[in-house]
C-alpha cells in the first residue's frame, strides 16, 4: 500500500473568558459563617465558664452551709450580687451557696435550726457582683435566633435574585472579548503559507483603523469576511492574528455557543452580541465554525422554524437589516461552505470569500521556518528538502511534524534536531508509529517485500506516475509496509494517463503476488478501495470515460442533515449505473493486466529489488534508483534467490 496525506484539526486556543459570577460571593460567605461561628463560641464560653469563675470555694447544699453554722466554723460570709453566698471557714477554707436573688439567707438559715446569737457571731457583708453572665445569656437567647432569621432572609433573597440573574443572562452573548490590554501576542508575522489571504484580512484590519482613507473615495466597508479552507489551514490562528492587529475590540464566539434547547435563546444571544459590539463600535466579530448556525434553512427531516434557523435570520439581519453604518465586521471561518445558506453567502452580509487551501512549496516553506524558530537545528536539517517531502501537508500537519522531531530529538538525547529525524517524524505523522514488537514470520515478510516492491518497481517504469520517495518493508501503524510516492513539485490538475498508471502502481502489489506466488492475500484491500474510488471519479466526477462521454453523474447537492450515505442524489437511470459499473470494471481490470505485464518483463529487477529491502528494510530514494538502474549489485545467495523465493508463475 502507498499513503496518502491527511489533515488534522487545528483546533484553536480558548480566549480569556470573562465569567460573570465573581467568586468573591462565596468567599464573603465563607467569612460571614466564620464570624458568626467565633461569635457564638465566644458567647459560649463566657455563658458557661464565668459563674465557676465567679464563685469561690466548694459549692455546698443549704443544710451544709447550716451545720457549719450550727458548729461555729463560718467566721466570714459574703453575698455577691445577691446570689453568690461565699462562707469562710475557721480553717482557712471556704465554700459557696447559690441562692434565689429574692430570698433572704438568715431566714433560710433559720428553717435548719440556726439561731440568732449563731448568726451575730459571723461578719456579714454584701458586694455588687458581676452581671456579666446574665447578660451575655440574654444576648445568646436573643441575638442568635435574630441572626439565623436575618441569614434566613439573606439566603432566600439571594436564591431569587440569583435565579432571576440567570434566566435574564441566559440570553446574553457568550462570546469573549479581546481588548488593548488583553490582546493576543500571534501577529499576520506568525502566520505564512497564505499571503493572499493575508492581504484580504490587512485590508479589513487597515480599514478600521483609517475608515477616512477609504471613505474619502466612496469606498464602503466590507460586512464580513468567510474564511474558508480544509481543516488545519490556519483559519482560527489568521482570526487570532486580526485580533492581535486589530486596535479595535476582538468579539470571539463559536458557531455552537449560540444554539441552546430553549427557543429563542440563540437569537438573544446573536442580539446582544451586536449590540455589545456596536457600543464598542469600530469593532470586529469572529464566529468560529459557523456552519453550525448557517446551514441551509428548511433542510432537515423536519424542516419549517427551528431554533437553529431563527438564530440564522437573526444573524442575516444583524448583517444587513435596515441598520446600517454600524462599522461592525464580521469574520468567521468554515470548512464546510457547501452546506452554508445562500443568503448569508450573498454581497452585503459576506463580501469576501478568503480561501485558505493547504500551502504549496513556498508557503509549506516559511511555515516550516515559522515552526522551527526558537528551535536547535543541526546542519543536515535541509528545510527545502523537507518542503518537497511535504506534498500536501496542511499547516497544523507541518507544525505536528516539527513537534514529533523536537519530542524524538529528546527521547534520542540529541541537542540539535536532524534530518533523521524530521523524516522519521514525517512517517510518523502520515502513517503511524513503527511497529518493532511485531513479531513477523519470514514468509509474511517475503510476501510484504514482493508486494511494496510490484509498487515500486511500477512507480518506476510507468510514465506518468509520481517519482518514489521511500520504499519500506517496516510496520507502521497499520500497514505492514508501504511505498510513498511524491511529485517533484506541486501538481493542481492531474491528467486520465496520471489516473490510469497511477491505478496501475496501486494494484502492482496484488499483482506481484499474484505472479511470484500465484494467490492473492488481504495486504491489497485498501489498494482496492483506493483504486475503485479513483475509477469511479473518474467515470462519474471527471468526464474521462470514452463510453460515458464528458457527463458528470449523479450530484452531491443533497439533504445536509441525512449524512454521506444519503448526500448524493441520483440522477441517472438504471441502464446508466450499469454502464458506470461496466466502465469502472473496464478500467481496474486493464490496469491489472497492465501491472502484470510491467511487472513480468522486468521480473529481474522485482527479484533485486526484494532481496535488497529484506536485507535494509527501508530505501530511500537515490538509493531505490540505483537499483533500478542496475547499480547495486546483489550476491546470488541472497533472500529472493534462496529456495524459499519462489520461481516466477507465468502471467494469466
Amino acid at each position: 500500500m502507498f499513503p496518502r496525506a491527511v489533515g488534522v484539526n487545528n483546533k484553536p486556543d480558548p480566549n480569556t473568558d470573562n465569567n460573570n459570577s465573581s467568586p468573591f460571593q462565596n468567599k464573603n460567605a465563607q467569612r460571614f459563617w466564620l464570624i458568626l461561628g467565633a461569635v457564638v463560641l465566644i458567647l459560649f464560653i463566657f455563658a458557661f465558664a464565668a459563674p465557676n469563675n465567679m464563685s469561690s470555694g466548694n459549692r455546698v447544699s443549704l443544710d451544709n452551709l447550716a451545720s457549719y453554722v450550727r458548729e461555729g466554723q463560718v467566721q466570714t460570709m459574703i453575698v455577691r450580687g445577691g446570689q453568690d453566698v461565699v462562707a469562710e471557714l475557721i480553717n482557712g477554707s471556704s465554700v459557696s451557696y447559690y441562692k434565689e436573688r429574692e430570698t433572704d439567707l438568715f431566714a433560710s438559715l433559720r428553717t435548719f435550726g440556726v439561731t440568732d446569737e449563731e448568726l451575730a457571731g459571723i461578719s456579714y457583708s454584701e458586694q455588687p457582683g458581676d452581671n456579666t453572665t446574665g447578660i451575655l445569656l440574654q444576648l445568646l437567647v436573643a441575638v442568635v435566633p435574630t441572626l439565623l432569621i436575618i441569614w434566613l432572609l439573606w439566603r432566600m433573597m439571594r436564591s431569587v435574585r440569583t435565579g432571576q440573574d440567570q434566566a435574564m443572562s441566559f440570553g446574553r452573548s457568550r462570546a469573549r472579548v479581546t481588548r488593548d490590554m488583553e490582546r493576543p501576542q500571534v501577529t499576520f508575522q506568525d502566520v505564512a503559507g497564505c499571503e493572499e489571504a493575508k492581504e484580504e484580512l490587512k485590508e479589513v484590519v487597515e480599514f478600521l483603523k483609517e475608515p477616512e482613507k477609504f471613505i474619502r473615495l466612496g469606498a464602503r466597508i466590507p460586512k464580513g469576511v468567510l474564511m474558508v479552507g480544509p481543516p488545519g489551514t490556519g483559519k482560527t490562528l489568521m482570526a487570532r492574528a486580526v485580533a492581535g492587529e486589530a486596535a479595535v475590540p476582538f468579539f470571539s464566539i463559536s458557531g455552537s455557543e449560540f444554539v441552546e434547547m430553549f427557543v429563542g435563546v440563540g437569537a438573544s444571544r446573536v442580539r446582544d452580541l451586536f449590540e455589545r459590539a456596536k457600543a464598542e463600535a469600530p469593532a470586529i466579530i469572529f464566529v468560529d465554525e459557523i456552519d453550525a448556525v448557517g446551514r441551509h434553512r428548511g433542510a432537515g427531516l423536519g424542516g419549517g422554524h427551528d431554533e437553529r434557523e431563527q438564530t440564522l435570520n437573526q444573524i442575516l439581519v444583524e448583517m444587513d437589516g435596515f441598520e446600517t453604518g454600524t462599522n461592525v465586521i464580521v469574520c468567521a471561518a468554515t470548512n464546510r461552505p457547501d452546506i452554508l445558506d445562500p443568503a448569508l453567502l450573498r454581497p452585503g452580509r459576506f463580501d469576501r470569500k478568503v480561501v485558505m487551501d493547504n500551502p504549496d512549496i513556498k508557503g509549506r516553506h516559511e511555515i516550516l521556518k515559522v515552526h522551527t524558530k526558537g528551535k536547535p537545528l543541526a546542519p543536515d536539517a535541509d528545510m527545502d528538502r523537507l518542503a518537497k517531502m511535504t506534498v500536501g501537508f496542511s499547516g497544523a500537519d507541518l507544525e505536528n511534524l516539527i513537534n514529533e522531531a523536537a519530542i524524538l530529538t529528546a527521547r534520542r538525547n540529541k541537542k540539535a534536531v536532524g534530518m533523521s529525524e524530521l523524516t522519521e517524524s514525517m512517517d510518523r505523522v502520515t502513517m503511524g508509529p513503527e511497529r518493532k514488537s511485531r513479531v513477523i514470520s519470514e514468509k509474511d515478510k517475503l510476501t510484504t517485500a514482493y508486494h511494496e516492491a510490484g509498487h515500486a518497481v511500477l512507480f518506476y517504469f510507468l510514465k506518468y506516475t509520481d517519482p518514489v520517495h521511500k520504499i519500506t518493508i517496516v510496520p507502521r501503524g497499520r500497514a505492514g509496509g508501504y511505498v510513498l510516492p511524491l511529485p517533484d513539485e506541486d501538481i493542481f490538475g492531474r491528467s486520465k494517463e496520471y489516473f490510469e498508471d497511477t491505478i496501475a502502481a496501486a494494484l502492482g502489489g496484488r499483482a506481484a503476488e499474484e505472479i511470484v506466488f500465484n494467490q492473492f492475500t488481504t495486504g491489497a484491500s485498501n489498494d482496492l478501495q483506493r483504486v475503485t474510488s479513483m475509477a469511479r471519479a473518474m467515470v462519474t466526477q471527471y468526464g474521462m470515460s470514452d463510453s460515458l462521454g464528458p457527463r458528470t453523474f449523479g450530484s452531491g447537492t443533497g439533504m445536509v442533515f441525512l449524512g454521506r450515505e444519503m448526500a448524493e442524489q441520483r440522477d441517472y437511470s438504471e441502464q446508466a449505473a450499469e454502464e458506470i459499473d461496466s466502465e469502472v470494471r473496464r478500467i481496474l481490470q486493464t490496469a491489472y493486466g497492465r501491472a502484470k505485464e510491467v511487472l513480468t518483463e522486468h521480473r529481474d529487477k522485482l527479484d533485486k529489488l526484494v532481496t535488497i529491502l529484506l536485507e535494509q528494510e527501508t530505501l530511500d530514494r537515490p538509493l531505490f534508483e540505483e537499483v533500478m538502474e542496475g547499480k547495486v549489485s546483489v550476491s546470488s545467495s541472497g533472500p529472493a534467490a534462496s529456495a524459499d523465493a519462489p520461481t516466477a508463475q507465468p502471467a494469466t
